[in-house]
């Protein structure tokens, strides 16, 4: 038929009014009247009636039949019945159980614009794209900062079958397994309850041993640590050093085992007493050690960091220190704009008190005043006295509750990915079943192999917002 239209032999610019055309649409068969989609003439359906030849009919369509004018498209055949409707209707309607994404792709292939979409469907349609559209943008603005949940979870199998050709590999995974995943089984919950009582008694004691009520001091008169706490504190040593001490030696690679944050805070936590311990043991004569000795005092203080191990026992402190780690935007802007703030109202407030109160006589003493006023903490202590300084100060508490609240949305919705995410990951972790043979599986690549192990906990994970990429590809992989 090159060279003709899709009418008669005779070459008409169009069809017969009563003319039909056959669509196939994955299988789904329907003779639709020209008339009908010459209705709507900027549709895909209506434009193939305006074609002249065949290859630019194979540009609207995926396959010809010049034989019995049948048109194939690969389309999802589902959604073609509603096409169907707004041909015969001039309306569109969206069921609540349609995907809106897939919808809105589908309409837009043929042609059809949201116009057209009826009054009884147009709200929920758009506030359910909008809603999608924002969900897609808080994904894309964690794109490149964070690590899917999936990805994440190859990363442990991975981990988790390096056992698989080391000695003792079975034993030493089911111990890693016990210190590295609270919820793995319940030899593990009673090593993380036991962990979080020391790390509770060793702050308790540290706080405790400051107040003078407990303070005893010895021969010298020199303050000394009371034997309670001492004995407090060396049995908290002792379990920090066989809990570092047992990771390490179960590690499935040793070399990364320090890039590991929790595992810095574990060496930081016991390092302090044994600097101390070095200098008690050595000669104090030597400047050099005495030396050493006054920077073991001064790494005592660190031992609040002891704090920090509490996250390993804790998704909302993880998903915390993720949330930081990958909001450094977010955390710059909002120092920006309090330090353009705190500026712009140190000034404003210098002018208008600086014959009227002595606290804020200069603008460096007035930044002080700006920043607790900004963050709304507003100590009292440096007030302005006059009127115009009242409003200045009643102008620089509205401005810091818009600069504080525009950035703190952005971490928080941040902080809630992360959260959700962290818990999926730990509801895989503890179905990971390691008991199967590798031999099972037919293949060769080992990024297959992973997926083909963790395809049966993927269940848990299906109520992501979105799937990552890295998954896609593994499905296709596995099927």
């Amino acid at each position: 038929m090159t060279g003709q239209t899709l009418g008669r032999p005779g070459g008409r610019a169009h069809m017969d009014d009563n003319a039909a055309i056959c669509i196939n649409v994955g299988g789904f068969k329907k003779r639709l009247q020209s008339d009908t989609l010459s209705r709507f003439p900027e549709t895909r359906l209506a434009r193939l009636l305006q074609c002249q030849s065949k290859e630019s009919i194979l540009e609207l369509c995926d396959d010809y039949d010049d034989t019995e004018r049948e048109f194939y498209f690969d389309r999802n055949p589902a959604l073609f019945p509603y096409v169907l409707h707004f041909y015969n209707t001039g309306r569109l309607h969206v069921m609540a159980e349609l995907c809106i994404f897939s919808f809105s792709q589908e309409i837009e292939y043929w042609g059809i614009n949201e116009f057209f979409i009826d009054s009884c469907c147009s709200s929920a349609y758009h506030c359910r794209k909008m809603d999608q559209d924002r969900e897609d943008w808080d994904e894309r603005s964690d794109e490149g900062s964070t690590t899917s949940s999936f990805d994440e979870l190859l990363e442990f199998y991975s981990d988790a079958t390096k056992f698989d050709k080391q000695l003792l590999g079975g034993a030493r995974r089911r111990v890693w397994l016990m210190l590295d995943n609270p919820g793995y089984s319940v030899a593990s919950r009673i090593i993380s309850i036991l962990s979080i009582l020391v790390v509770l008694g060793s702050i308790a004691t540290m706080c405790m041993n400051s107040m003078s009520e407990y303070s005893l001091l010895d021969s010298d008169g020199q303050p000394t640590e009371d034997p309670r706490f001492e004995t407090v504190e060396h049995f908290g040593i002792s379990w920090f050093t066989l809990e570092l001490v047992a990771r390490f030696m179960v590690a499935p690679d040793l070399r990364h085992f320090f890039e590991h944050p929790l595992n810095i805070i574990d060496l930081v936590s016991i390092l302090p007493f044994y600097l101390t311990l070095l200098r008690n043991l050595v000669l104090e004569s030597s400047p050099a050690l005495a030396n050493l000795g006054r920077v073991a005092q001064v790494l005592r203080l660190m031992r609040i960091f002891r704090i920090l191990k509490l996250a390993r026992h804790s998704t909302g402190l993880r998903s915390l220190g993720s949330t930081l780690r990958n909001s450094y935007k977010e955390v710059g802007l909002l120092l920006l704009y309090l330090a353009v703030g705190v500026s712009f109202f140190s000034v404003m407030a210098y002018t208008v008190e600086k014959e009227d109160s002595e606290d804020l006589s200069t603008i460096p003493a007035c930044w002080w005043w700006a920043t607790v006023s900004m963050t709304t903490v507003g100590y009292g202590d440096v007030v302005p006295l006059s009127i115009a300084g009242k409003l200045t100060a009643s102008a620089c508490i509205l401005a810091g509750i818009l600069v504080v609240v525009l950035p703190i949305t952005q971490i928080f919705n941040k902080f809630s990915l992360f959260y959700k995410r962290q818990k999926q990951l730990e509801i895989a972790m503890r179905s990971c079943d390691f008991d199967e043979g590798i031999k099972e599986v037919p293949s060769v690549n080992l990024r297959n192999y992973y997926a083909h192990k963790v395809k049966s906990i993927m269940a848990s994970l299906s109520n992501m917002s979105r799937s990552s990429p890295s998954e896609h590809s593994l499905n296709e992989s596995i099927h």
